[in-house]
């Protein structure tokens, strides 16, 4: 069996939207589906932390940072790359107010590439994430890695929106959560080559249950599951 490596999962407790996952059970969800390791990004970023030292085998993280934080993000970075053995950046430009483009990304993405990690971005909803504006912070950064969530989320003009940009930028990536459509996962992989695409559920937004599905239905091979449901991670994210 090839290992499972779910690109996309949160911790915590969120009553806007009625969930919460916890590090415990998102382990027993994991074992449920034979998900191998998890890559986790939560608010607070030391709930992750906590999470990834009891089960440091089964989830790698990522740090959450803000750019208008300044300096202040810059520093969580390397103390979460250098000291916690953090695996990559998340930004949320939609929830903290920011366009990719705009310079005020530039610091984040100059410490990605001075520490070799990648970028994961929400991606797919106006005005902030669309695909679009990832486009020029690929340009002025193409040794950096850049992930962009969802793939342009439930839009099908920002599912096709994230394989147009991705197309034109090598370092960009498309992981699948959240986005719907299982024929746009194989659209993806014949465009961009399927060593491009990362699986992920979103949990506890999503659920391994229908985002596995969703990913084996796509009409992938057999060899193409291999590299999108795991060997394409552990890859990016330098796991064991």
């Amino acid at each position: 069996m090839s290992v499972i490596v779910d690109s996309h999962t949160h911790l915590g407790d969120f009553p806007l939207f009625n969930v919460r996952l916890d590090a415990d059970s998102m382990i027993k969800l994991m074992d449920e589906y034979n998900i191998e390791k998890s890559i986790v990004f939560s608010l607070p970023n030391e709930l992750t932390l906590k999470a990834v030292q009891k089960y440091p085998e089964r989830l790698a993280g990522l740090v959450w940072v803000n750019p208008h934080r300044g300096d202040e993000a810059i520093k969580l970075i390397d103390k979460a790359v250098i000291e916690w053995n953090f695996k990559g950046i998340k930004l949320h430009p939609l929830l903290d107010s920011y366009l990719p483009d705009q310079e005020i990304v530039d610091p984040i993405m100059e410490r990605a590439r001075k520490h070799g990690i990648p970028v994961l971005f929400h991606c797919g909803h106006p005005p902030w994430s669309l695909p679009w504006h990832f486009s020029p912070l690929a340009d002025r950064f193409p040794d950096v890695t850049i992930i962009l969530g969802h793939m342009g989320h439930g839009h099908i003009v920002y599912i096709n929106g994230a394989i147009e940009i991705a197309k034109k930028h090598e370092n960009i990536m498309l992981e699948t959560s959240g986005m719907p459509m299982h024929s746009k996962i194989k659209e993806a992989a014949e465009v961009l080559g399927p060593e491009r695409i990362l699986y992920g559920s979103d949990m506890p937004f999503g659920h391994p249950a229908f985002e596995l599905e969703k990913v084996r239905v796509s009409g992938l091979s057999r060899r193409e599951l291999e590299l999108v449901l795991g060997e394409n991670a552990l890859r990016v994210f330098k796991l064991k």
